[in-house]
């Protein structure tokens, strides 16, 4: 168990996002963003799966087959897209719901300080977007919704930080 090597991880991440989100305009929602990852049925799951490169819940997976932290955070952060979803009485399936902008503005400056911290030195202005593209195909998530986050990664890639939080910053609807 790595347990100082697991905080350190998360509270650098949950700073950096922070960080994001006042740059995005949400800087009072960025206060409580991962707050989950602090309590004990996510915490003491990272630190025995903490590797430093990516997130803990890839080895829970690879050991357990489904990661337990996950699933109670995903049900807990609504800037997470699995969050998003409900059962449709017309086609009595689970879909995706689309996302209220301010959930999609968090989950930005949450993947771009995701791939910042597990990728230190290796980090691009476009790694966000190829990390999220490479699910892309597979991923459970309302069309509106993806539109968005793709085009805000996209813009990332092409035309880096500033131009992309000031944008995210007057951007009212989708």
């Amino acid at each position: 168990m790595n347990i100082i090597g697991h905080f350190k991880t998360i509270t650098t991440h949950r700073h950096a996002v922070i960080r994001n989100c006042f740059k995005a305009g949400i800087g009072f929602q960025g206060l409580f963003h991962d707050l989950s990852k602090y309590m004990p049925s996510e915490f003491f799951y990272g630190c025995k799966f903490y590797q430093g490169t990516r997130s803990p819940n890839e080895g829970e997976r690879e050991d357990h087959g489904f990661s337990y932290a996950w699933m109670h955070h995903k049900g807990r952060n609504k800037h997470h897209f699995e969050y998003w979803t409900d059962y449709n009485p017309k086609t009595r399936r689970m879909e995706p719901v689309k996302m209220p902008l301010r959930y999609v503005k968090e989950m930005f400056c949450d993947r771009v300080a995701a791939s910042k911290i597990y990728m230190k030195e290796n980090y691009t202005d476009s790694s966000p977007l190829e990390y999220y593209s490479k699910a892309k195909g597979i991923r459970v998530i309302h069309p509106e919704t993806a539109a968005l986050i793709e085009k805000l990664l996209t813009m990332l890639a092409q035309k880096g930080e500033d131009r992309t939080f000031a944008y995210i910053r007057r951007l009212k609807r989708y």
